[in-house]
């Protein structure tokens, strides 16, 4: 699986890329047709402590592409919280594709 890292307003940072890799190979190894990911880094200015540091995902896969996105107090919460949406969307899609 390719992964692509984009920081808008954020320094680059390896370990952030590994944290993402670790989950998305997780998601990878379960759902084996997901063959490419963008991934988004945002840091937002706002008056809210529990948010601000966002990670935006899109997967690309057969079909239609999946996408899920997160604001949280730090990019390690947000990239979780993401991961989980992803799985989540992930599961109903092979659910679709098995019934058919």
């Amino acid at each position: 699986m390719d992964v692509n890292f984009n920081y808008v307003h954020v320094t680059a940072s390896e370990r952030l890329e590994a944290f993402t890799n670790n989950h998305l190979n997780k998601l990878k190894d379960r759902y084996d047709w997901i063959v490419r990911a963008e991934v988004f880094f945002k840091k937002e200015n706002t008056s809210e402590p529990d948010s601000g540091m966002i990670c935006e995902i899109k997967l690309s896969a057969p079909g239609q592409n999946l996408f899920a996105s997160t604001s949280a107090k730090n990019f390690e919460a947000a990239i979780s919280e993401t991961s989980s949406e992803l799985r989540r969307q992930l599961q109903k899609k092979k659910e679709k594709m098995t019934t058919r």
